[in-house]
């Protein structure tokens, strides 16, 4: 099995106040298995790393080695995400209320057949809702 891998649990892997065991399996897993991500996946991730940096809560040598650590991950960008834009990603956000870069991530795990691996709540609830796995917090697996 592999998975949809969105940034909130992406960035929960390099702060020690977010990390729990339910992220760490996940990490194992990305590691054994893959994941797939939206196109500007890399983008999220950097920008939550660089607004981290701009809090003071790590320094560019960590935020480059997280970097460094994610890039040896077997993930794979899916390059048809900009393609279900304008209708599948967009009916989803308009049915659950989600941004449209969430509502991506819901639309690529229900059209790869994958789970969602997120921390974000309304994401959560919209993935439950429409019977697409969720992975992400303490003992959650729910489908």
């Amino acid at each position: 099995m592999t998975l949809v891998l969105d940034a909130s649990l992406t960035l929960s892997w390099f702060f020690e106040d977010e990390q729990s065991e339910a992220g760490d399996d996940l990490l194992n897993m990305v590691a054994e298995r893959g994941a797939f991500v939206p196109r500007w996946w890399r983008l999220e991730v950097a920008n939550g790393l660089f607004v981290a940096m701009r809090r003071k809560r790590l320094d560019a040598a960590y935020r480059d080695k997280a970097l460094a650590q994610l890039a040896r991950l077997p993930i794979t960008v899916d390059g048809e995400t900009d393609a279900y834009a304008w209708s599948g990603t967009l009916h989803l956000s308009d049915r659950f209320q989600l941004t449209v870069y969430d509502a991506a991530y819901l639309e690529l795990a229900h059209r790869r057949l994958v789970p969602l691996a997120t921390l974000d709540r309304p994401l959560r609830a919209a993935a439950g809702e429409l019977g697409v796995g969720v992975l992400g917090e303490d003992g959650d697996t729910s489908k």
